[in-house]
């Protein structure tokens, strides 16, 4: 951004302070940008995959649970807004400057590996809803899944040359994330307007789930009641049914904001050339270009995938290794005969796709909204995200080199994540074991890291100096930061604690997790004390 566009936007800044509400929204939305980035990276696969499983497991029961989690993210996000708008650097080089290397390396080899590792099921699922939900003509050969490919990176990697580049360039690479981030919503909300037409929804029981219910930590929702005291082992079947939702609700809590959008919020700020007095308009600008999206497409998935599969079975294959593995479980723990509900709730549990929630609604919304629009914004969902992680590599290129603004180095790291993704397709179903479990594990583990860095430097009067809060402000800072960062720790530490053991390397990788994490709070702790007693 030049000194001119600078000044143009501190002005019109100035002009919204005591500007009416909708001159105000206007001006703030024009001048968005860092936030829409953050929405489109997190409305990616994993969003997608995490909300049809919530609409499966309890219906609308847990429409509640993404937007808190995100709003707990965006706290932290916020602090990070903060610290980088208020020091105008690098937020790497603070991390190890002030607190440990230990702490940014890590926080910057996180960030790569998930940002290559993840950018292989975004292939995967754009090429897929290409081949199956707007273009079946082409077939799943490897050739036409090698031109998709080709495509999305092509179209990425352009995409992406605009980020690096000045003035016009900049801005249509705003502009285009916006129209990209919008239309995936206005593709999910197609669909749940679609559905509410055709009377298939309850909105008394969708308003419902809005409203936090933390009773789903401790029992199955509601519906599950009948089925429950009709099968062979209720007890069982309770606790089944419990410690998957808690899980979910454990899980989204703890990544609601991923590694790498830690990594990439400061230096889009840095970019943009956002300063002091921008500060206020960043978590605005995390609210309409992340939080408003998110809210809406992931809730739309919900509703739809409540819709159709909660407690529903019809459309799951009895035979599947889902529902024989659960069955098998259960035989395992409590020998002797089965019964008929016992295989039901066993269907009932059974993870879908995005590809059967389309097909599911064909009947109700007609082709053209179930396969067209929905497989659209899959696909949009899709490269959105090839786009920011390929972004974020790029970014994080450049100080794994020690080359802080080379383009050169910043065109690598893109093709690095996007070379990656390429290969996905092809590789993804074998290989995602070996590389989903432990990307998930580090990824998972110093979010908590992450979280609690921020909050040390948002206390720190060497980092931030004059600008660090002080008396009402810092209470209530340190009030948000200390509930978003403890539920971040307390779910990651549920999570890996209860995967971790040492029989098999799935079973290592999170005992691995867990140390680190561990490490690393030691680690900050002590290096924060030390170096603020040389403040």
């Amino acid at each position: 951004m030049s000194s001119d566009q600078q000044d143009q936007e501190t002005a019109l800044l100035t002009e919204a302070e005591g500007a009416p509400l909708l001159k105000k929204l206007g001006i703030y939305t024009r001048l968005s940008g860092p936030g829409w980035m953050q929405g489109a990276i997190t409305l990616g696969g994993g969003s997608l995959a995490g909300a049809l499983y919530l609409g499966v497991i309890a219906g609308f029961g847990l429409l509640w649970l993404q937007p808190l989690a995100m709003i707990c993210g965006i706290i932290m996000l916020s602090a990070i807004a903060y610290v980088t708008l208020s020091t105008q650097k690098a937020p790497f080089g603070l991390v190890n400057q002030h607190l440990s290397p230990a702490l940014g390396w890590a926080w910057m080899i996180a960030t790569i590996m998930a940002n290559v590792v993840w950018s292989m099921p975004q292939f995967n699922l754009g090429r897929a809803a290409i081949q199956q939900n707007l273009l079946p003509a082409v077939g799943d050969s490897n050739g036409s899944t090698a031109i998709i490919c080709v495509i999305f990176f092509a179209i990425a990697f352009y995409v992406n040359t605009l980020y690096e580049s000045e003035g016009k360039g900049a801005k249509t690479f705003d502009t285009i994330i916006k129209i990209m981030v919008g239309l995936i919503v206005l593709s999910f909300f197609a669909v749940v307007i679609t559905l509410a037409t055709s009377g298939d929804l309850d909105w008394g029981a969708i308003l419902g789930g809005l409203i936090p219910d933390p009773s789903l930590l401790l029992t199955p929702a509601a519906s599950y009641a009948d089925l429950i005291a009709q099968s062979t082992q209720p007890e069982w079947w309770t606790a089944k049914i419990t410690d998957e939702q808690r899980d979910i609700i454990i899980t989204a809590f703890g990544t609601a904001v991923g590694i790498n959008m830690t990594w990439l919020l400061p230096y889009s700020l840095l970019k943009k050339r956002w300063g002091k007095v921008q500060r206020g308009f960043s978590i605005f600008d995390l609210s309409i270009g992340l939080f408003i999206p998110f809210f809406l497409a992931t809730s739309c998935v919900v509703i739809a995938a409540a819709s159709q599969f909660h407690t529903q079975t019809g459309d799951v294959d009895p035979n599947s290794p889902a529902a024989a593995g659960t069955i098998a479980q259960l035989v395992a723990d409590h020998p002797g005969a089965t019964n008929a509900v016992d295989l039901e709730l066993a269907l009932t549990l059974v993870k879908r796709d995005n590809f059967q929630l389309a097909t599911t609604l064909e009947p109700l919304a007609g082709k053209i909204v179930s396969q067209s629009i929905f497989g659209f914004g899959v696909v949009g969902m899709a490269l959105s995200t090839i786009i920011i992680l390929m972004l974020i590599n790029g970014l994080a290129f450049q100080e794994l080199l020690g080359k802080p603004g080379d383009k050169k180095t910043y065109y690598i790291g893109c093709a690095v994540s996007g070379i990656a993704g390429f290969i996905g397709p092809f590789v993804w179903s074998g290989a995602s074991a070996a590389l989903a479990i432990p990307t998930s594990v580090i990824g998972g583990s110093l979010i908590p890291i992450a979280y609690f860095t921020f909050f040390l430097m948002m206390n720190s009067k060497k980092v931030l100096g004059e600008h660090r809060p002080e008396g009402t402000a810092r209470v209530i800072w340190n009030m948000l930061m200390g509930v978003a960062t403890g539920i971040a720790t307390l779910g990651s530490i549920w999570v890996l604690s209860g995967k971790a053991h040492f029989n098999s390397w799935h079973g290592m990788i999170p005992a691995a997790g867990l140390a680190i994490l561990i490490v690393l709070l030691i680690v900050g702790t002590f290096s924060f004390i030390k170096n603020e007693r040389k403040a």
